[in-house]
C-alpha cells in the first residue's frame, strides 16, 4: 500500500512548516465535482496563473516590435555657457590693406614720423572665436523605417511567440488538469477504502460479540476470542491510519488546486461515475494522435521560430532603407539677458540607405548556424513523435493491465467473502475451527487491500492514457 499513499506523503514537504498555523475549516462548505476542481483550478493555481500572466507579456513583446517599425520621434534642448570660449587662428587680410590707406594719406605714427612702409609682421595671423558664450538649442529628430528584411521577419516572429506562450499556458493548464484528477482519484479511493474498512469492523465486532458471549458460556475457549480481538484492534488501527492520511489526501488536492488548505472541500462525484473499461484503450487506429499532443504543438512551434531566425539571418544580405529629419533652432549671445532675442533655425529631411558589402563573412555562418539549428529541430519532432507513441504504446498497455487486474481482484474480493461467510457457518456447526475463520478473515483483509490498490492504479492509469493520447484538453 506504499504507493498508494503516494500524494499524501509528498504533500508533508509542502505542509509540515505551515502545520501548526492551520486554523480551522471555513463554516461555508465547497461541494466540487472533478470538473470543478480542474475549473478551479484554472483560476486559481500559481503556475497557471503564471502562464497566462506570460502570454500577456508575449501580447506587449508583439506590440512592442509593431512599435519598432512606427515613425520614432526624440526631442532635445541643450543650455551651453562657454567659461572660456575657444579661438582659432586665421589669416589676417585687414591689417596690411589699413597700412596701405594710411601710408597714401602720409599719416604720421606717435613719433611723429610718416608712415612709409607697412611693419612687419603685419598680415600673418590673428586668434579669431567663432562661438559666442551663451548658446541654447532645441531640436527635433525624426526616423522611420521604409525597408528592413529583419524587421519584417521580426514581426512574424513576434507572432510565432506569442503563439509559443499561449500553448504553454495549455500545457500548464493540462498538467494542473492530470495533477487535479490524480489527488480527486486519490481521495475518492482513500474514502472507498474507509468504506470496506468500515463493513470489515462492524461484521468482525459483531462476530466478536458473539464469540465472546459463546466463551462466556463455554462453547469456545479464550483463544477464539483473542484472536478476534487482535484482528478487531488491527483492523482499528489501519481505519485511523487511513482516515488521517484522507486528511492528507484532501490537502494535496487542495494544493493542487491552489486552494487555500484551510478551506472545507467535500468531493460530489462518486467511484461508481467513473467508466472503467477496455473500450477506452482501443485507440490503436488513430495514428495521427500526437498532432492532440500539445508537447508535440511546442515543439512545432520552436521549429517555426528556427526557421524564422534562419529567415532573418538571411534578410541581413539585404539592403535597408530610412527616412530621417530634423528641425532645431539655435539661440546665441555674449549675453545672457539677449541670449532668446533671436533664433537661427535649421531644418532638413533625408534618406539612408544602407548597403551590406563585407563583414568578415559573419553573416554567412551566422546563416549556417541556424540552418543548424532548423535540421536539430527537425530531429527533435521526429524524435518526440516517436516518443509519444512510445508513451502511448505504454499507456494502453498499463491501463489494459491495470482493469485486468482490477477485475481479478474484485472477483478475488467476492471469493474472500464467500470463503469467509462459509467458513463461520462451518465454525457455528461445529465442523470448522477457529483459526480457519482468523486465516478467512485476513484472506478477506488482503484481498481489500489489494483491489483498493488495483483500483487506484487503474483510475491513474486511466489519467495517463487519456493525457498520452490527447484527450485532456
Amino acid at each position: 500500500m506504499k504507493n498508494l499513499f503516494l500524494f499524501g506523503a509528498c504533500l508533508t514537504l509542502f505542509t509540515v512548516n505551515g502545520a501548526a498555523q492551520q486554523t480551522a475549516p471555513s463554516a461555508q462548505p465547497y461541494n466540487f465535482s472533478l470538473a470543478d476542481c480542474i475549473n478551479y483550478a484554472y483560476l486559481h493555481q500559481d503556475s497557471v496563473q503564471n502562464a497566462i500572466l506570460d502570454t500577456k507579456s508575449a501580447e506587449y513583446k508583439v506590440k512592442e516590435t509593431i512599435g519598432i517599425g512606427l515613425p520614432q520621434i526624440s526631442g532635445s534642448a541643450s543650455f551651453q555657457d562657454y567659461l572660456k570660449i575657444p579661438q582659432i587662428l586665421f589669416p589676417d587680410f585687414i591689417s596690411p590693406a589699413i597700412y596701405g590707406v594710411l601710408i597714401n594719406e602720409k599719416v604720421k605714427d606717435g613719433n611723429g614720423e610718416t608712415i612709409t612702409q607697412v611693419p612687419a609682421g603685419a598680415g600673418g595671423y590673428q586668434s579669431v572665436s567663432l562661438n559666442q558664450k551663451y548658446s541654447t538649442n532645441f531640436g527635433l529628430d525624426v526616423n522611420q523605417i521604409l525597408f528592413d528584411g529583419s524587421y519584417l521577419v521580426g514581426l512574424q516572429a513576434s507572432k510565432t511567440y506569442k503563439e509559443l506562450s499561449q500553448r504553454s499556458l495549455v500545457r500548464t493548464k493540462i498538467q494542473a488538469n492530470v495533477n487535479v484528477t490524480k489527488a480527486y482519484y486519490q481521495v475518492l479511493v482513500s474514502n472507498e477504502q474507509i468504506n470496506l474498512l468500515n463493513a470489515n469492523i462492524k461484521q468482525l465486532k459483531q462476530q466478536l460479540d458473539e464469540t465472546t458471549q459463546q466463551n462466556k458460556q463455554g462453547f469456545v475457549e479464550k483463544i477464539d476470542v483473542q484472536r478476534l480481538e487482535v484482528q478487531y484492534n488491527n483492523l482499528v488501527t489501519t481505519r485511523e491510519n487511513v482516515v488521517r492520511l484522507l486528511v492528507l489526501n484532501y490537502e494535496m488536492l487542495k494544493f493542487q488546486m491552489g486552494m487555500p488548505i484551510e478551506k472545507d472541500l467535500r468531493l460530489t462525484d462518486k467511484l461508481e461515475d467513473i467508466k472503467l473499461d477496455q473500450n477506452i484503450a482501443e485507440t490503436s487506429v488513430d495514428t495521427s494522435f500526437y498532432h492532440k499532443r500539445i508537447e508535440f504543438n511546442l515543439l512545432e512551434t520552436s521549429a517555426k521560430l528556427n526557421q524564422l531566425d534562419l529567415k532573418r539571418k538571411r534578410s541581413q544580405y539585404y539592403p535597408s532603407l530610412v527616412a530621417f529629419g530634423n528641425t532645431s533652432a539655435l539661440f546665441q549671445s555674449n549675453s545672457i539677458s539677449e541670449l532668446y532675442n533671436t533664433n537661427y533655425p535649421s531644418t532638413y529631411v533625408g534618406v539612408k540607405l544602407n548597403v551590406p558589402i563585407f563583414n568578415g563573412f559573419q553573416r554567412k555562418y551566422q546563416v549556417k548556424q541556424s540552418e543548424i539549428n532548423v535540421l536539430k529541430a527537425q530531429n527533435d519532432l521526429v524524435s518526440l513523435k516517436n516518443g509519444l507513441s512510445l508513451q502511448a504504446s505504454a499507456s494502453r498497455i498499463t491501463y489494459q493491465n491495470g482493469i485486468q487486474s482490477l477485475n481479478n481482484q474484485k472477483r478475488s474480493r467476492e471469493l474472500a467473502q464467500e470463503v469467509l461467510r462459509v467458513t463461520k457457518i462451518k465454525y457455528q456447526q461445529g465442523v470448522g475451527s477457529s483459526i480457519e475463520v482468523t486465516q478467512a478473515q485476513t484472506a478477506l483483509e488482503n484481498a481489500d487491500n489489494q483491489y483498493i490498490q488495483a483500483l487506484y492504479d487503474a483510475l491513474i492509469s486511466k489519467v495517463n492514457l487519456d493525457q498520452a493520447y490527447g484527450r485532456i484538453n
